[in-house]
């Protein structure tokens, strides 16, 4: 059984020695333990210093990719390296590499496909109470409409199993955790929690600049990741609301027109067409997502057994 800890790292020269020397050294259950760094463009000594520290592989990016695109290519590179598991960390110390072999103890036990480190936001103390709340926020929304019970779905300490990895496709360019969590839970992995502690990490997030733009940001990527797996839903809710509103204000046109001379209310007519006509052509555009959505189905599927042929899977 092979387990290999893949860090995503930008200008992490100064906090990733001591990184890597948390990581565990042995786990029950485990015959190899590897390291993974995935260089997203470091313009630091990164690269020098992974080496130093007996990293086993290193993936490196000419130009910064973003944190989504990094996460990616360590799983291709951890698949292609033979791994059984697959643990990812930040490189900043967040997370606690004693943890780890908690982490992967569902997955060993066959009950878990992935296993997520949870926070407890509120004891975080480097996180503002605007940030708590945040997570907090966020978080419920994913559960709700991935189904999860995930109760931090930003945390970044995860594992995965090889068919975990194998099925997961991120197509986002900001970050993996919602993504990954929502697209789990519609391809039916078994996702267990654990409940973390974590160390301070005292510098600022590189992810995002401020909170308006991950708030932005994270709306963005989750409306997008559920539409892509439940568009007929959206759209048919779009459409029926939509159309919901253009019948009430017809009907009220209709009252008007049959009690009064329905002088002065043709504005409302004119309303409840244009809305009704939208609604209508919004759930066809529904009818034709939820086809492309069923071909996309079809292409993983087949991307799913092209990955296992080609990387030779257990």
């Amino acid at each position: 059984m092979k387990l290999i800890i893949q860090i995503p790292c930008l200008n992490e020269a100064e906090s990733l020695p001591k990184t890597l020397e948390a990581l565990p050294m042995r786990v029950n259950g485990i015959d190899v333990i590897e390291t993974l760094i995935i260089n997203d463009g470091s313009t630091d000594t990164t690269i020098e210093v992974a080496k130093q520290h007996g990293v086993n592989h290193i993936i490196s990016f000419t130009k910064k990719k973003g944190l989504a695109r990094a996460f990616g290519a360590g799983l291709d590179a951890c698949l292609k390296a033979d791994a059984d598991i697959i643990v990812n960390t930040d490189a900043d110390g967040q997370y606690k590499g004693e943890d780890i072999p908690r982490l992967i103890k569902p997955i060993l036990e066959g009950k878990a496909d992935i296993v997520v480190g949870n926070r407890d936001i509120e004891n975080v103390r480097q996180f503002s109470w605007i940030k708590k709340r945040l997570q907090r926020i966020g978080s419920a929304i994913v559960r709700h409409l991935a189904n999860s019970t995930v109760s931090d779905t930003t945390t970044g300490f995860r594992a995965y199993n090889r068919e975990a990895a194998l099925k997961l496709n991120i197509i986002s360019d900001y970050t993996y955790t919602l993504e990954s969590i929502i697209q789990a839970e519609n391809k039916d992995l078994a996702i267990a929690n654990i409940t973390i502690s974590t160390n301070e990490v005292k510098r600022k997030s590189r992810l995002f600049k401020s909170i308006p733009e991950y708030i932005k940001r994270s709306i963005v990527t989750i409306i997008r990741i559920y539409s892509m797996f439940n568009p007929f839903r959206v759209f048919t809710t779009i459409g029926m609301t939509t159309s919901a509103v253009g019948f009430f204000i017809g009907c009220r046109f209709v009252f008007y027109y049959l009690t009064e001379s329905g002088g002065g209310k043709i504005q409302s007519l004119i309303l409840a067409a244009v809305l009704l006509i939208i609604g209508f052509q919004i759930l066809i555009v529904g009818l034709l997502a939820d086809l492309i959505s069923a071909n996309r189905r079809l292409i993983e599927d087949a991307l799913l057994r092209i990955k296992k042929i080609e990387l030779g899977s257990k």
